[in-house]
């Protein structure tokens, strides 16, 4: 390829342009990736109206992405212990550059705060490379997490599951999900949907889910469900009531918030037993002040509230095998409900912003509407 088109986003608010870039020049331990699809996610539609900060416009958005190896130089092992060959098929963690030393990484042991840390389609430039998925090819540098997806692993499935898995899998961490639990999840997207589908594995006795529209919500039953509220046709009332009725009177053992709404926090608290777990997944930006009665919705509850931010390189390669063993009987294939080439990634942010869809995915090869 001796020239690769990318979608770029120039700015906050701006359309969407394709530019054309030369090929990289391939390190030692580097590969270049011939993109299958990408996604996108909330994040990008974040990106999209400058609500993250210290972004480097322009970017080439998409930070989870599938493929396979066009060319390498060198060796390359991925995370899984897969030596790759070129024609591979090729998966990578979207977090690189971590340094390892810093105060994040060596002593609290959260790396997904480490100072130096950068993120594929979010905080490289479009001027440093080509460093985004909504683009032909993508560089990974040496370093990067990569791994190569089973044979029972379809790109479809991989890239359906996404970012989603991978944050859902570190949710379900910090979740602590015991056998025979009561699970609230709120927010139907991505993230949640794939929460719902691990808090089943992980044993939950009933799962209710609260979101919209219709289509999310069908799929939520889908993916392991027992009850899904929908938020724009019922009250918070009615949703306090079938909360008592399902749990007996007693709250959820754990809630999980993958919605990003201040709104969904205040609920949720109110939602929990005493002695809960109550998880925050999804504020990924700041959508502003959640109103909390220290007192009634924690203290006296003695409850108990966990961050989640982002995801590790092991949740990236736990998803896999999740996927490996669970993509027949679970629909994450479903998630990516349309696909759209790189001229139409305006229509595709539009689409996802407006929740037409559970996800829009990107196909960098195809050229038209879809």
């Amino acid at each position: 390829m001796s020239s690769i088109t990318a979608a770029v986003m120039p700015g906050p608010d701006r359309p969407i342009e394709l530019r054309d870039f030369p090929e990289p020049e391939i390190a030692p331990g580097g590969m270049l990736m011939r993109t299958l699809y990408s996604e996108v996610c909330g994040t990008d539609v974040h990106l999209w109206h400058g609500r993250l900060s210290g972004v480097p416009y322009p970017i080439i958005p998409g930070h989870v992405s599938v493929g396979f190896v066009d060319k390498m130089r060198g060796e390359v092992r991925g995370g899984d212990g897969h030596r790759f060959r070129e024609g591979d098929r090729v998966v990578f963690y979207d977090v690189h550059r971590t340094c390892g030393r810093c105060y994040a990484c060596a002593v609290t042991g959260t790396p997904t705060k480490c100072v130096a840390r950068k993120v594929y389609g979010i905080t490289d430039s479009a001027s440093d490379g080509l460093f985004g998925g909504w683009s032909e090819a993508i560089y990974l540098e040496p370093g990067v997490v990569s791994a190569h997806p089973a044979d029972e692993v379809s790109a479809e499935d991989y890239i359906g599951a996404g970012c989603g898995l991978i944050t859902a899998v570190h949710a379900i961490d910090r979740a602590s999900i015991a056998l025979a639990d009561t699970v609230l999840v709120q927010g139907t997207g991505a993230v949640g949907l794939s929460i719902i589908a691990l808090a089943r594995l992980s044993g939950a006795s009933t799962i209710v889910a609260i979101g919209a529209p219709d289509n999310r919500l069908e799929l939520a039953k889908r993916m392991g469900a027992d009850l899904a509220l929908d938020l724009r046709g019922t009250s918070i009332e009615a949703r306090r009531r079938e909360a008592g009725r399902v749990t007996r009177g007693r709250g959820f053992d754990v809630g999980i918030e993958a919605s990003g709404s201040p709104r969904a926090v205040e609920e949720g608290l109110s939602l929990m037993r005493d002695g809960g777990r109550y998880v925050i997944a999804g504020h990924y930006t700041d959508a502003g002040p959640s109103q909390v009665n220290a007192h009634d919705q924690i203290n006296r509850k003695q409850l108990e509230i966990r961050g989640c931010w982002g995801s590790q390189a092991g949740h990236f390669l736990r998803a896999l095998v999740l996927l490996e063993r669970f993509a027949d009987r679970i629909p994450w294939h479903a998630i990516g409900a349309k696909t759209y080439p790189l001229d139409s990634l305006n229509e595709a942010l539009a689409d996802a912003e407006a929740m037409r869809l559970p996800k829009a995915l990107v196909a960098p090869q195809r050229r038209g509407s879809s």
